[in-house]
């Protein structure tokens, strides 16, 4: 495989890249280092990457890459790049995301067309389908966002969709459900609320805490992605969950007896934006992609944690 990876030294990005290459693999990987958060976090990410002769990497942006050069011997494309957070998608900042999520999404697309590409695996989110869809979620129910990012995701899918049929650029999207895991970004969830029960700090926490999550480890995301590369039917979107639905609250409790501390939990008003609750139907998955999910999120948890331990910003 010749895998281009946008994205490459964020979260998932990262990590997919890594499993490419130890299975001998090549990886050109491009990112362009936005200021979403800090960039040395994502050159840690990139660190063992730069260890493997068979790794490639670009500084640029999607919208102004010279995709006539870069495309050449690719042969498959994973589209991670993405304006990444639910909250922050209102306002002023919308444009930013129309331009990250929607537009580059686009040029990516076309730079594609009439090109020898096995597959184009787009990462989508759950967070298209909003609170109105029956639980577990399926992929042929209405999908209908609460949330700027969320409709800008969707946007994105259509167009893969549109490429497709209209140009067969063979695209898969995956509908990831609420990743977590090692080199997750600091901004989210897992990474917050294991940090503070760590310090003994206090944790925010939006609504109830009741609210119910399909939480996916990152081992996992990355296996779907792989196996979506080969066996993803064109044209199709895919759930990508890890098998149980949780509360925020059992979540804590779990981080709190892997640490040994006691959280100390400061509760605020729900965020606008934020999905009530999560569960993907992985049905699809299972039966195109061969997914089955196989870390139980009390390992996951260790796993993260213990990552977490020799970050910087957490070592001792």
């Amino acid at each position: 495989m010749n895998a281009l990876i946008t994205g490459v030294a964020g979260f998932i990005g990262s990590n997919l890249a890594e499993r490419l290459l130890t299975a001998g693999h090549s990886v050109l990987g491009l990112d362009c280092f936005t200021d979403y958060y800090p960039r040395k976090s994502k050159e840690r990410n990139l660190a063992s990457l730069h260890k493997h002769t068979r790794f490639n990497f670009l500084e640029a942006e999607i919208t102004t890459a010279d995709w006539k050069e870069l495309l050449v011997d690719v042969n498959q494309v994973f589209h991670l790049a993405a304006q990444a957070g639910v909250r922050r998608s209102w306002g002023t900042d919308f444009s930013i995301y129309t331009f990250r999520n929607i537009d580059a999404t686009q040029v990516l697309l076309e730079a594609c067309v009439n090109r020898p590409i096995d597959r184009f695996v787009y990462a989508s989110s759950s967070s298209v389908y909003g609170d109105e869809a029956p639980i577990p979620m399926s992929e042929n129910v209405r999908v209908k966002p609460v949330s700027p990012y969320g409709v800008t995701k969707l946007a994105a899918e259509h167009l893969a969709s549109l490429y497709w049929i209209n140009h067969q650029v063979p695209t898969v999207s995956l509908r990831y459900f609420t990743v977590y895991g090692p080199r997750q970004r600091p901004d989210m969830a897992f990474h917050r609320f294991l940090r503070a029960i760590q310090r003994e700090q206090p944790i925010t926490l939006y609504g109830d805490g009741e609210q119910t999550r399909d939480f996916t480890f990152i081992d996992d995301i990355v296996s779907a992605t792989i196996n979506a590369a080969s066996q993803g039917h064109p044209g199709n979107v895919y759930n990508i969950g890890g098998g149980s639905r949780v509360s925020v609250n059992q979540v804590i409790q779990l981080m709190a007896a892997q640490i040994g501390n006691i959280p100390i939990i400061n509760s605020e008003a729900p965020q606008k934006g934020d999905m009530r609750d999560t569960y993907a139907d992985t049905t699809l998955a299972q039966s195109e992609l061969n997914f089955v999910p196989s870390v139980e999120l009390e390992d996951g948890i260790r796993a993260e944690y213990e990552w977490l331990k020799t970050e910087p910003e957490l070592g001792s």
